[in-house]
């Protein structure tokens, strides 16, 4: 929905944020403050005074200009504009957030209420605080701990893993014999989502009724299954359990037959939560936090972009998956702003001591442009030690230094160095710009003055000075097949890099080859940052092969192993290569891949149907890359020739361009002037990747555009 209002057709609409760490988000917006976590509630009420709403003491008065502007923005668009607080807000933030919308006559609009699912719903972190308690005190006999990973996730000062030797029972129903298994005197292998039958409710209410594509591979049990058993109903089995749960509601007297529909249509009819009508109680009451002022630097928690609290930390695609604005693999870092790492002496990867609260780990640094100052970011997930083959060891644990009352930042870090020094795997510096423009930019008001700007940036040499046929790669007949990526729709979320290893069967390398810079992915997404180092932009850039028509790589290949399809392929013949990598160091774009050493498990029976048989599975020493998905184009024609008909538009959706959520990524035929992908080429935005080669790239760009507030842009 935001990328729709990024179309440049339309009116854009314009993003503000205002964080303590660097996000995608951040990178998306046409302005962006850096707040320390601390100094986000203050913002916060400096807004609401001046959209006329009580709210307490306003200490933003440093920026001032930003904020004024920022009110007659949001004054401008009622009902038309939304204001969103962040998940690690505390109440008080999303307490002036609701306020706001109300305010700005959002509700209803941009922000719908419903009733919600919890009758009476839960205070977990004092319910958790509860048992605990309960533990020390010897007051639980049974523990039944369903999914979930508390000995490793729950707060430091809850000491939850210390209590469970206080239990006389505890029984842990668990996907992974994990660190609250190891310390429970049972553990119950849980079946996986893709195994077990239950159902869900989106967050607008709609409920699906989940089916499992598989039977358990080694004999796990669903949730369902294990309550069942401590509710006297012992051998029922999910699907059971689950039918009988709709079976009490109202069907209209035919279950059958809504059974049946609902399982096809994928969501049950009418479950939907209906829109409330609400309103403010008066004055929000919201009282200003009262903290003691503590010396030190802020800690600030985020759940890791990749493994999230730890669950996916034997997940190796996640892993390897460089996060969207470090571009760190397999670790996690101390994340911290230029200034604060020149204030303390401190380089990238430098090992240092992070004490808080009497507790403390050790961390490599990272720095970060666009961090604020006299803050760290510390991502939870990692320092697992009961993770996996791959998760064990990676990383340090944030965990142990954050505590229930300050579940996401706080004050009174202290950091010291160690003289120790930790490698990280980073992408990033494999794919530089070196100052060519590989990201062309501008904004809304540059663009509707000159169109032509962004090709302005480029200097393409004549057609004519070229060693190739130039007919030969490039005919009006048949199909032609390219791509556009839109950069102003990107927000760099890595799903299309996932996507394609999930398709392509790329192998994972590992932490160490990573470091060698002989990462498989297929099509990166680079980040690139642009302006001062304490207030920069940032932007994202997926790569693919370019599927040049005049391809540097073909000319050097000893073998023919790279040749060029009649519909404009840069493909790979793997019998043929023999592995002299000419064609890499030929390639202006490094979007070739080689494996070196045999990364691909061929032999584990389970991990064998993790492979997509329509795609080869190669050995090592062959040189990989991006195909444009060409088994879906052969699909697509198959599919095609048996109806007598050609192939439409729309007909094939490559992996990327499929899990793409923002539809930054268009696929098709581009000899068909109607098609999405020749017409999107037809902008003035479209630009190509180091055309001054020549090389005819048929992936291009459309520039990305802001959409800056002129009274904070020139202010």
């Amino acid at each position: 929905a935001f990328a729709s209002g990024r179309r440049v057709e339309g009116a854009m609409n314009r993003l503000y944020a205002v964080e303590s760490s660097p996000s995608n988000t951040g990178g998306m917006a046409d302005h962006r403050l850096t707040l320390t976590a601390g100094g986000i509630e203050g913002f916060a009420r400096a807004v609401a005074s001046r959209l006329g709403i009580e709210a307490g003491p306003d200490e933003s008065a440093d920026h001032e200009t930003w904020i004024a502007a920022l009110v007659r923005d949001l004054k401008r668009y009622p009902g038309a504009c939304i204001v969103v607080a962040g998940l690690q807000q505390p109440p008080e933030v999303h307490a002036l957030a609701h306020a706001m919308n109300h305010a700005l006559e959002n509700v209803g609009k941009t922000v719908v209420y419903t009733d919600p699912v919890e009758e009476s719903p839960t205070d977990h972190a004092q319910s958790l605080r509860d048992l605990v308690d309960d533990m020390a005190a010897g007051r639980v006999e049974l523990l039944l701990i369903l999914g979930g990973n508390p000995a490793f996730t729950a707060h430091a000062d809850l000491a939850f893993a210390d209590r469970l030797s206080d239990v006389k029972t505890s029984v842990h129903l668990s996907l992974y014999d994990d660190e609250t298994s190891k310390l429970c005197h049972w553990h119950v292998p849980e079946a996986h989502p893709l195994e077990a039958w239950s159902d869900a409710r989106a967050f607008e209410g709609s409920v699906s009724i989940i089916q499992p594509l598989i039977e358990p591979l080694y004999g796990g049990r669903s949730v369902h299954e294990v309550a069942s058993v401590f509710t006297g109903q012992a051998g029922r089995s999910g699907y059971d359990i689950v039918r009988e749960t709709w079976k009490g509601r109202d069907s209209g007297g035919d279950f059958e037959r809504f059974w049946r529909r609902s399982l096809h249509d994928g969501y049950v009819a009418g479950s939907s939560l209906s829109p409330k009508k609400v309103s403010m109680k008066g004055k929000i009451g919201v009282q200003a936090r009262r903290s003691k002022t503590v010396s030190g630097l802020e800690v600030i928690f985020r759940p890791d972009p990749t493994v999230w609290d730890g669950r996916f930390s034997n997940n190796g695609w996640l892993q390897e998956l460089p996060k969207p604005v470090t571009r760190l693999t397999w670790d996690n870092a101390a994340l911290m702003g230029v200034a604060t790492a020149e204030r303390l002496g401190l380089q990238n990867e430098e090992v240092v001591d992070l004490s808080y609260r009497g507790r403390s780990v050790k961390a490599p640094v990272w720095i970060v442009p666009g961090h604020p100052a006299d803050s760290v970011t510390l991502h939870l997930g990692y320092g697992r030690t009961a993770a996996g083959r791959l998760g064990s060891g990676a990383g340090f644990n944030a965990n142990a230094l954050r505590t229930s009352d300050a579940p996401w930042f706080g004050r009174g870090l202290e950091v010291s160095k160690t003289g120790e020094h930790q490698e990280l795997a980073c992408t990033q510096e494999h794919s530089s710009m070196e100052g060519r423009h590989l990201i062309r930019e501008g904004t809304a008001e540059e663009y509707q003055k000159n169109p032509a700007f962004v090709s302005e940036m480029g200097h393409d040499p004549d057609p004519d000075l070229t060693l190739y046929d130039p007919e030969e790669h490039r005919s009006s007949e048949g199909y032609a097949w390219g791509m556009a990526i839109d950069l102003n729709a990107c927000t760099g979320c890595n799903g299309c890099t996932i996507a394609c290893q999930s398709e392509n069967n790329i192998p994972v390398v590992g932490r160490r080859e990573v470091m060698n810079g002989r990462e498989m992915h297929w099509i990166r997404v680079d980040r690139y940052f642009e302006g001062d180092m304490e207030t920069p932009e940032m932007v994202h850039q997926p790569v693919p092969c370019m599927h040049c028509e005049d391809a540097p790589c073909e000319l050097v290949c000893p073998v023919a192993a790279t040749v060029h399809s009649d519909e404009g392929l840069n493909d790979m013949v793997y019998n043929r290569c023999v592995g002299t990598r000419y064609c890499s160091n030929n390639c202006p774009y490094k979007v070739r891949r080689f494996n070196f050493l045999q990364y691909a498990d061929e032999e584990t029976p389970s991990l064998k149907l993790l492979q997509n048989p329509d795609v080869t599975i190669r050995a090592r020493g062959v040189m990989e890359k991006c195909t444009y998905c060409v088994q879906r184009i052969n699909s697509a024609r198959i599919t095609a020739k048996m109806e007598d008909r050609e192939i439409r538009d729309g007909d094939i959706l490559t992996a990327c361009q499929a899990a793409c959520p923002t539809e930054a990524i268009v696929f098709g035929n581009i000899n068909d002037p109607n098609s999405r992908v020749s017409r999107m080429k037809s902008e003035p935005r479209n630009y190509g990747l180091l055309t001054e080669l020549n090389t005819k790239p048929r992936t291009t760009y459309l520039a990305r555009l802001r959409n800056p507030n002129p009274e904070i842009e020139h202010g």
